[in-house]
C-alpha cells in the first residue's frame, strides 16, 4: 500500500512537470521550460507557452518556437522588440502559433519607436511545397522549410498588427513584417496590419497558405511579395503608400502558380508601380483598385502578360485601373495609428456628390475620375495645383458623370501646374453619350475611356470661369491629351468662360457629340487650338485664339465627315505666322465675323477637300483671301484669363 502510494505521487509529480533528479534547489530542472523571464521573450521555446495579456513582454533576442510546441498569444496581448537583427519571433516547421486577437483587442508586435528596420518580424516556416525543393535554408535565420505537404497547418493568427519590422540581415536581405516560408493551406491568417516596415510588408515562399483582411501601410520595399510558385489567395487588402521611395504594391517572382488576388485596393500619395512581375510570375485578379500610382502593371523581365488577368482579362500596362475602391479603409478600425491621404490630395474616384473647399488648395496627385452617378463641385475661387506627372495626372467625368465648375468673372477657377509649362500633366476629360460617328460605346485615345450614344442633348454639368494651363501629356508617339477634351458630350452640357494656357497639344478638342461652348480664350497652344473631329457638329461663340510661339499647328483644325459645326466670333492673332484653318477630309463648318491676323496660311484645305464645305461669312472659303474685315472679339475685359494659382 505505501508503495502503490508513493508511485502515484511519482506519477502525479511527472504529469505536473515538477519532478527532479539530482537536482539542488537552485538549479534547473531536466525537463526543459520556456525562455520566459517574467516579461522577457528569447530562446528556444520547447513546449507549450501562453502568454499573459497583462503582461507587456520584451522581445530580447530571438524566440523560437520548435517542433511540436505552441505559442498562444492572447488577445491584448503587446509584445515589444529591442531593437536588433537578432530580435524576431520564429515558428518551426511542426510549430504552431495561435493569436487570438480580436478587434477590440487585437495583439500588438511592434518595437520601442516603432520605426522600420528596428526588429525582426514574425516568421513562419512550413512544410508545404515550394520550388526550391524540401527542406531548404532560408534567407534568414537559416531556417529550415519545404516540403511535400501544401495542406499543413502552422496554426492561427488572428487580429495582429506588426510594425517596425524588417531589420536589415546583410547587404542582400532583410526580414519582413511577415515571412511565410512555404506554409500550408491548413494555417488561418485573417485581420493583419503590416505598418512602417523596412521590406516587405508580407512575403510568400511557396506554399499554398492564404490570407484574407490584410492592411499593409508604408513598407518600404514590397506591401505584398511571393515567389517560388505560392498560390494561395489573398481576399480583401488595403495597401497604403505615403513615403518616397517604396517599390511596390505587389511584387511576384519565379514561376506562375497562379495565386488569386480578390479585392485589392492600393492607394499611392507619391506615385511608383503598384505591380510588378518578375520572370514568368503572374496572378489572377478580381477586384482591383489602383489610385496614385504612375505605373500600373510592369512585366519587369518582359515575361508573358498573359500570366496577369484583371477581371477576367488580360492585364493592359497602359491602363490605370482607377476604379471605386473595392476594400475600404474604414473596414479596419482597430489599427489605432493607421495613416490615410491628405484631404487636400485630389486622386482616385469620385461616387456621389464631391464639393471642394475654395479655401485649401488641392494637390490634383494621380488621376481623378468622376464616376457613373458621381458629381464633382468645385465652387469659385478654388486652385488645383496638378502634380508635373505628365499622362498619370488628369481629371474625368466618365458617361453619367456630372462636373460643376462654379467659377464666376471675378473668382475663376484655377487648374494647372505648378509651373504651367506645356505637358506637365494630362488635363480635364469629359465623356459624355451624345453621337459620334466612332458609333456607340467607342473607346478613347485617353484612358481607354468608354464614349459615345444616342442622346444629342446628354448633360455632362457645368464649366464656367476655368483657367486650365500647363496640359497636354504626351501619350504615345500619336496621341496627347488636350487642355479639354470632349468625348461625345452632348448639348445639355453648359461650357462658358474657359481660357486654356501653354498646352503641349490642343486647347480643345471635340470627338463628336454636340455641345457648344462660348467665351473661349486659348492661348499658345502648341498643336490646335480649337479641334474637332467625328461628326461634331455644337457652336462655339466669341473665341480668342493668341500665337506667340513657332511651330504651333493651327488655330482651328478639323477632321472627318463634315456635321457643320458654327463658328461665331472667331478671332485667331498670331505673331509667327503658321496656319490659321485647316480642314482635313471631308470637314467643314460655318464661320460668322471671322478674323484672321498674322497667319501665312489662313484656309488649308490638308487633303482636297470641297471650299464650298467651309462657309465663311455667307461664302465659300477661298485659300486666298485676307479673312481680315471681321470684328475682333474684344477681350480686355476677360480680366479673369490672367488668374494664377
Amino acid at each position: 500500500m505505501k508503495k502503490m502510494t508513493k508511485n502515484l505521487a511519482v506519477l502525479f509529480l511527472l504529469l505536473s512537470g515538477f519532478i527532479f533528479t539530482g537536482c539542488s534547489e537552485d538549479e534547473d530542472p531536466i525537463i526543459d521550460k520556456p525562455q520566459v523571464e517574467n516579461d522577457e521573450l528569447n530562446g528556444e521555446l520547447n513546449e507549450d507557452l501562453t502568454l499573459d495579456p497583462s503582461i507587456e513582454y520584451k522581445l530580447t533576442g530571438s524566440f523560437e518556437v520548435l517542433a511540436g510546441s505552441t505559442l498562444t498569444i492572447p488577445a491584448g496581448t503587446k509584445i515589444v522588440a529591442e531593437k536588433g537583427t537578432e530580435n524576431y519571433i520564429a515558428i518551426h516547421q511542426g510549430a504552431d502559433i495561435v493569436i487570438t486577437g480580436t478587434q477590440s483587442n487585437p495583439v500588438i508586435m511592434t518595437s520601442v519607436n516603432g520605426a522600420p528596420g528596428d526588429w525582426g518580424g514574425l516568421v513562419i516556416l512550413g512544410n508545404g511545397v515550394t520550388t526550391e525543393g524540401v527542406d531548404v535554408t532560408a534567407e534568414v535565420g537559416g531556417f529550415k522549410y519545404g516540403g511535400t505537404d501544401n495542406t499543413d497547418n502552422s496554426g492561427t493568427i488572428e487580429y495582429l498588427v506588426i510594425e517596425g519590422a524588417g531589420a536589415q540581415i546583410n547587404a542582400d536581405s532583410q526580414y519582413n513584417g511577415l515571412s511565410l516560408y512555404a506554409v500550408g493551406s491548413g494555417t488561418t491568417i485573417r485581420n493583419i496590419a503590416i505598418l512602417n516596415g523596412a521590406d516587405d510588408g508580407v512575403e510568400f515562399f511557396g506554399g499554398a497558405v492564404s490570407a484574407t483582411e490584410l492592411y499593409l501601410e508604408n513598407n518600404e520595399d514590397d506591401s505584398v511579395d511571393w515567389t517560388e510558385g505560392w498560390n494561395g489567395t489573398i481576399t480583401n487588402v488595403y495597401v497604403l503608400h505615403t513615403i518616397e521611395g517604396f517599390s511596390t504594391a505587389i511584387e511576384a517572382d519565379g514561376v506562375n502558380n497562379n495565386p488569386k488576388i480578390i479585392n485589392f485596393t492600393a492607394v499611392s500619395t507619391i506615385g511608383g508601380t503598384a505591380l510588378q512581375f518578375k520572370k514568368e510570375s503572374g496572378a489572377t485578379f478580381e477586384g482591383l483598385s489602383l489610385s496614385g500610382y504612375d505605373t500600373s502593371v510592369e512585366m519587369r523581365d518582359n515575361g508573358p502578360v498573359a500570366n496577369v488577368v484583371i477581371e477576367n482579362n488580360v492585364a493592359n500596362p497602359e491602363a490605370n485601373y482607377t476604379v471605386p475602391a473595392t476594400v475600404n479603409a474604414n473596414a479596419f478600425t482597430w489599427i489605432n495609428n493607421r495613416g490615410s491621404v491628405a484631404s487636400n490630395i485630389l486622386q482616385g474616384t469620385v461616387e456621389g456628390t464631391v464639393t471642394l473647399d475654395p479655401t485649401t488648395t488641392y494637390n490634383l496627385n494621380s488621376s481623378y475620375i468622376v464616376q457613373d452617378g458621381g458629381k464633382l463641385i468645385i465652387p469659385a475661387g478654388t486652385k488645383i495645383i496638378a502634380r508635373d506627372g505628365g499622362t498619370d495626372v488628369y481629371i474625368a467625368v466618365l458617361k453619367g458623370g456630372m462636373i460643376d465648375i462654379q467659377g464666376t468673372e471675378t473668382n475663376p477657377v484655377v487648374i494647372s501646374s505648378a509651373e504651367g509649362n506645356p505637358g506637365d500633366w494630362g488635363g480635364l476629360t469629359i465623356v459624355g453619350d451624345a453621337t459620334t460617328t466612332e458609333g456607340v460605346d467607342a473607346v478613347a485615345e485617353v484612358g481607354g475611356f468608354v464614349y459615345g450614344g444616342n442622346n444629342d442633348e446628354d448633360n455632362s454639368g457645368s464649366i464656367k470661369y476655368l483657367v486650365i494651363s500647363g496640359t497636354g501629356a504626351q501619350i504615345n508617339s500619336e496621341s496627347q491629351y488636350n487642355g479639354i477634351s470632349f468625348y461625345a458630350v452632348g448639348s445639355g452640357t453648359t461650357v462658358e468662360n474657359v481660357a486654356v494656357l501653354s498646352g503641349a497639344d490642343d486647347g480643345v478638342e471635340f470627338f463628336g457629340g454636340t455641345v457648344s461652348a462660348s467665351n473661349l480664350y486659348l492661348e499658345n497652344l502648341e498643336d490646335d487650338a480649337v479641334d474637332w473631329t467625328e461628326g461634331w457638329n455644337g457652336t462655339v461663340t466669341n473665341v480668342y485664339v493668341n500665337h506667340t510661339i513657332d511651330n504651333f499647328s493651327t488655330a482651328v483644325e478639323a477632321d472627318g465627315a463634315n456635321a457643320n459645326p458654327k463658328l461665331i466670333n472667331f478671332t485667331a492673332v498670331s505673331t509667327t505666322g503658321g496656319t490659321a484653318l485647316q480642314f482635313k477630309k471631308e470637314s467643314g463648318a460655318t464661320i460668322s465675323n471671322l478674323y484672321l491676323e498674322g497667319y501665312e496660311t489662313n484656309v488649308d484645305m490638308r487633303d482636297g477637300g470641297a471650299l464650298t464645305n467651309v462657309q465663311i461669312d455667307g461664302a465659300g472659303a477661298a485659300v486666298d483671301a485676307a479673312y481680315d474685315l471681321g470684328t475682333k472679339v474684344d477681350v480686355s475685359t476677360w480680366s479673369w484669363i490672367e488668374a494664377e494659382l
